[in-house]
């Protein structure tokens, strides 16, 4: 039996004023709530802190806006649900599960207590905002090189430490210099957005897009070899090659160049993506809408 959603709305500090009465220790729940700005340390604090006031055995907090879904403890029977917001601007959802029904006067504290909650989940979707805009290219809503020079140093030493394969693909807008200028920069826009959106859709779930700067991205695998990185490679440049961008009345025919490279044990990071650009490279001075790996 699941509670019916409520929709919660806090707007001022009065919730945490009245949770004063109603908690021996609002303050400490408060104090513990500002230590972080993850979402998932947020809802864990909050419910450890609650706990032995309002029990339950297990929680679920969802941000559809993040695409956050966090998951602890055992689910029951029974569950109390809440989306949370300040005023019109959504803070995500959080349940509480047990085996038991809650009471009303359990209901009402927990409500209450919420208010601790709203506005350290305030700062902590600002700050994900915040860092969101400095890692994310604003035309093709890819990671730009800021994050790539971030990601590729973490994920080479994990694979390195955990013996893992790791692979990045380096691709190329084919003629995008004369596609700037004979159609404009607008042009250009819409296909490195286009380009953008072709390479997402051929990508699992494991894998980042960056743009690396101008009309060149560069795909980062996780757990993948030369071979498989290579397949993915030739997956992407047939699906851009298969696309037409219309363009007013013209129909302009899109290919890419991709160069394709897998870690090695004695690589460094100059090393491993220098073979991927040296590759991507081959590949145009080939004759261009090709994949060429290093090996």
């Amino acid at each position: 039996m699941v509670k019916k959603t409520v929709n919660l709305a806090i707007v001022s500090n009065n919730t945490f004023e009245a949770s004063k009465a109603a908690s021996p220790n609002p303050y400490d729940i408060s104090s513990a709530l500002q230590t972080t700005l993850d979402f998932s340390e947020l809802i864990a604090i909050f419910s450890g802190k609650i706990k032995a006031m309002i029990p339950h055995s297990a929680f679920a907090y969802t941000h559809p806006g993040f695409g956050l879904e966090v998951k602890s403890g055992i689910a029951g029977k029974y569950a109390c649900s809440y989306t949370l917001k300040i005023g019109q601007q959504p803070l995500g959802k959080l349940k509480l599960m047990r085996s038991h029904r809650f009471s009303d006067i359990e209901i009402k504290l927990l409500e209450t207590l919420l208010g601790c909650l709203i506005y350290p989940l305030k700062n902590a979707m600002l700050f994900h905002q915040a860092l969101k805009m400095a890692y994310i290219d604003p035309l093709t809503q890819t990671h730009n090189r800021t994050s790539f020079n971030d990601m590729i140093s973490r994920e080479m030493k994990l694979a390195m430490r955990n013996a893992k394969n790791l692979a990045i693909i380096f691709l190329d807008i084919d003629h995008f210099k004369a596609i700037n200028d004979n159609y404009g920069h607008h042009c250009g826009d819409l296909m490195l957005a286009s380009v953008a959106a072709w390479i997402k859709n051929s990508l699992r779930s494991s894998d980042i897009v960056f743009r690396y700067g101008g009309e060149e991205f560069v795909i980062l695998l996780s757990n993948t070899d030369l071979a498989g990185a290579e397949l993915l490679a030739e997956k992407i440049r047939a699906a851009i090659e298969r696309h037409i961008l219309a363009y007013g009345m013209n129909a302009i025919k899109v290919t890419a160049s991709l160069g394709v490279s897998a870690l090695l044990g004695n690589d460094t990071l100059a090393s491993f993506i220098k073979r991927a650009d040296d590759a991507l490279y081959k590949a145009k001075n080939n004759g261009r809408n090709r994949v060429i790996s290093a090996r």
